[in-house]
């Protein structure tokens, strides 16, 4: 702060004397004589009486000034011409008053070198600068380092101890772990593998989703091998000025070969390695010069073998051939999302340090949560966690997870949203008709959730998450998913003769899953086992997308189009069929939703296997609460006790130091106190002395 300081002042007062300089040298140029070029001009002016001064200089140059104080000069050939020609005239015109001073005699001129001295001065000032800027932008100093900065990589560096991540904070990725072992027993060991002649992967490429856990597992490999970790994202590497990707890629690479071992990770990789050519942009394009330095680095290396590069996408799609070729990124782990064991453990890792009670199954969890990352599962706890301090709970309930685990899917409840009663019945039949389908059908999840209340972007909403981690979907699975799907819009139609908008994701989802069936997985008897989709990735990349087309005809396109309508067609005709024979059950749900807007998996079980009444459902739930309930006051008086022998044991620390404190204040009486006869003892001896 105070080196920024000190610069600044020295280049305020740099800029003041330029600018004064500046000043002076255009004033002096704006304030120069006008050069008279024949002497009857001078004549005039001298006979009109517009001369209020004049003098000559040594060199016989003839200064005059005028009414409006302008000078003019003229260089005289012989001085006693202008004393014949205007000597009369001078003297008229000192008389009358116009001509206010003149000196014949001839004034030293000034030299022209001493002309030039602020123009001089101002270059030397200028020669100043340059060189102190120079060497403010070299050293990298002061405010001035930032304008040498652009070719630096912006990377971090993790070493700190105390910061430090290992594979044991990693949860649910143990096979991604074994994997990366064999990389930190390189880097602790390098000559191990280096004399057998051995070579370690020189790159690692991490592909997975967002949120699983791809920059957590490279910073366990530096925490597990102990060595220095440099991070920096791959959008870092572009800037607005060309070259400087370039640059920061040479800095970063030449900062880690400095180390005897160390890993670079390169975050979002694909922010600068995507594929070459693909018709957007030319090859002057920094971000694939960009890469072109990249690959150049990372096959390099030379005797530095200690230096091993990790990065992370979840496009692998679209990056470069050239990056993804061995000698650079030699292996690619994919770190998927993780299974029910997995989320198990991430659950109880996350949980660390957070009130539970009792009954909360976490497996419970773990088995609705299929498809969640780590991030999403973290956040879960997290949103329980603020859920419970709302309701003033001082333990997390069961209930505060689920609730949890549904904003994490489907958002927020919109509770203050305000819809008409006919809208409401509506949402009531359209999910019970959902729900109801899925009863009905074996090879659907269980309903775990229904409710009319509008979330996110959702009226409502019919939980149904999948139970099991599947790998593989049948096609009766994905039929019957579909036929689900439709029950909604079915239920309408059944009810009230008529249907509304709320079907319009349900549509749009199961023509989705049928146009999947018959063009990519070969499902469509009529069309074979042929896949019609080039591209199997949901992703969009321009610079492939715009240059390919559709690889089959207009008649089979005509084709796939009738197959998908026949799909969804049979799917409506089984809904219509389940709705029609089990009405009765939709009714009951639908009623039950619009009196009490929610309905969890074991209302909806109990409802649809046996006669119940709502009364009895809503026990169900009651019971639930009145557990949470006394588990949380007895939680609560369990703190209060804990409280209270806290402070008891306060008080009576308090009074042992007070009681402690008056027995030293006895002690030191005791020991200073003198009693009369020995103070008249020692005054006697006083007295002798």
């Amino acid at each position: 702060m105070k080196a920024n300081t000190k610069n600044i002042l020295i280049f305020a007062a740099l800029m003041i004397v330029t600018v004064v300089i500046v000043v002076a040298v255009i004033g002096r140029s704006n304030g120069s004589r006008k050069t008279i070029d024949n002497f009857s001009e001078v004549v005039e002016k001298f006979e009109n009486n517009q001369v209020e001064e004049f003098y000559i200089l040594k060199d016989n140059t003839l200064v005059i000034k005028d009414t409006a104080s302008v000078e003019y000069s003229y260089s005289l050939r012989d001085l006693s011409l202008f004393t014949e020609r205007l000597g009369d005239v001078v003297d008229r015109n000192a008389a009358e008053g116009t001509l206010k001073k003149y000196e014949y005699q001839p004034i030293p001129s000034v030299p022209v070198w001493v002309t030039w001295i602020p123009t001089i001065i101002l270059i030397v000032f200028v020669i100043i600068m340059y060189v102190y800027f120079t060497r403010q932008i070299s050293s990298g100093t002061g405010g001035f380092g930032k304008m040498n900065s652009f070719g630096k990589a912006k990377m971090k560096l993790g070493s700190d101890e105390k910061k430090r991540v290992y594979f044991s904070d990693v949860a649910g990725a143990d096979e991604e772990k074994e994997e990366l072992r064999e990389v930190v027993e390189y880097l602790k060991d390098v000559k191990k593998y280096t004399k057998l002649g051995a070579r370690i992967p020189r790159g690692i490429l991490l592909v997975g989703p967002p949120g699983t856990g791809k920059t957590l597992l490279a910073k366990a490999v530096a925490g597990e091998a102990g060595v220095p970790f440099y991070s920096i994202s791959g959008s870092d590497f572009v800037e607005m000025y060309v070259g400087v990707g370039a640059s920061r890629v040479r800095d970063l690479f030449d900062t880690a070969r400095r180390n005897n071992a160390c890993i670079v990770f390169i975050d979002e990789i694909d922010a600068v390695g995507r594929h070459r050519g693909a018709g957007l942009g030319g090859g002057h394009d920094e971000r694939e010069q960009t890469l072109n330095q990249l690959l150049v680095e990372m096959d390099g290396f030379g005797t530095h073998a200690g230096v091993i590069v990790m990065a992370a996408t979840n496009r692998p799609d679209i990056l470069d051939p050239a990056l993804l070729r061995p000698g650079r990124f030699d292996r690619q782990i994919t770190v998927g999302y993780p299974d029910i064991k997995g989320r198990l453990e991430i659950l109880k890792v996350h949980a660390k340090g957070k009130p539970f009670e009792e009954s909360v199954d976490f497996e419970r969890i773990a088995q609705t949560t299929v498809g969640f990352t780590g991030a999403d599962l973290a956040n879960v706890l997290n949103e329980a966690a603020l859920l419970a301090a709302r309701k003033g709970k001082s333990l997390i309930g069961q209930n505060d997870l689920e609730e949890a685990t549904l904003r994490q899917i489907v958002g927020t409840k919109k509770t203050s949203r305000q819809r008409l009663d006919f809208e409401n019945k509506v949402t009531a039949y359209h999910e019970a008709g959902h729900a109801v389908v899925s009863y009905y059908l074996p090879n659907v999840d269980r309903v775990t959730y229904i409710t009319i209340i509008p979330t996110g972007m959702a009226g409502g909403y019919t939980l149904l998450p999948p139970e099991k981690d599947l790998f593989y979907y049948s096609k009766t699975k994905m039929e019957e998913e579909i036929v689900v799907n439709l029950g909604g819009r079915v239920a309408e139609m059944l009810i009230f003769n008529d249907f509304s908008t709320g079907a319009a994701g349900d549509l749009k989802t199961s023509t989705s899953r049928a146009r999947s069936m018959v063009t990519k997985y070969g499902m469509s008897e009529k069309l074979g086992s042929v896949v019609y989709e080039e591209h199997s990735t949901d992703e969009v990349f321009l610079g492939r997308d715009l240059s390919s087309g559709k690889p089959y005809s207009e008649k089979t396109a005509a084709e796939i189009d009738s197959e998908i309508k026949r799909i969804i067609d049979e799917a409506y005709k089984k809904c219509e069929a389940i709705l029609s024979d089990h009405k009765d059950k939709l009714e009951f749900i639908a009623q039950f939703l619009l009196k009490y807007e929610t309905m969890d998996g074991d209302q909806f079980e109990a409802a649809m296997s046996g006669d119940v009444t709502f009364e009895q459902l809503e026990a169900i739930n009651a019971e639930k609460r009145r557990k949470s309930e006394e588990e949380n006051k007895h939680r609560e008086e369990l703190e209060a006790e804990a409280r209270k022998r806290d402070e008891e044991a306060a008080e009576k620390r308090a009074s042992e130091r007070s009681e402690h404190g008056d027995r030293f204040a006895d002690m030191d009486r005791m020991m200073f106190a003198r009693n009369p006869q020995d103070r008249d003892d020692d005054k006697d001896d006083k007295d002798d002395d």
